[in-house]
């Protein structure tokens, strides 16, 4: 469906100003798409990205600090959100060896199995941009990249 459709609005400044609230737009649209996705095994897209990147960097434990700039959500609250894994049981926690002001974060083996679980359905996660060709998703990630230039 179209933006104009979507959010009732005939009518842009310009095809700039569009193009920005069409990407705030989608990116709305596809928040909720994977929050949807994520609900049955009790994560959120913010928890999901921490234990792939915990997952990226296993057996080697990693600093909170290093997993807030790899986050794609930098606003997220690392230290919450590593005591709601742990508290689910998907990740270890220790003081850091180097700096004991620091927090070294390492999956736990249920962590992985449920990183494993929903890898079987990448194919279902892949399938929210569905409508665009492969070379259409390129030229999509293409002018992401140049809008970040």
């Amino acid at each position: 469906m179209q933006l104009e459709q979507e959010i009732h609005q005939k009518h842009f400044r310009n095809e700039w100003q569009k193009g920005v609230v069409n990407i705030l737009f989608t990116h709305s649209w596809l928040s909720t798409q994977i929050k949807e996705f994520l609900k049955p095994y009790a994560i959120t897209p913010q928890q999901y990205n921490v234990l792939r990147i915990l997952r990226g960097q296993y057996p080697q434990p990693i600093s909170t600090s290093v997993i807030r700039e790899r986050m794609l959500d930098k606003m997220s609250d690392i230290s919450r959100m590593v005591d709601r894994l742990q508290q689910k049981d998907l990740i270890i926690r220790t003081a850091s060896t180097t700096d004991r002001r620091l927090v070294d974060v390492v999956i736990s083996p249920k962590g992985l199995d449920l990183l494993a679980e929903l890898d079987k359905h990448n194919v279902q996660m892949d399938s929210i941009l569905q409508n665009l060709s492969k070379e259409e998703a390129t030229q999509l990630n293409h002018l992401l990249d140049k809008i970040r230039d």
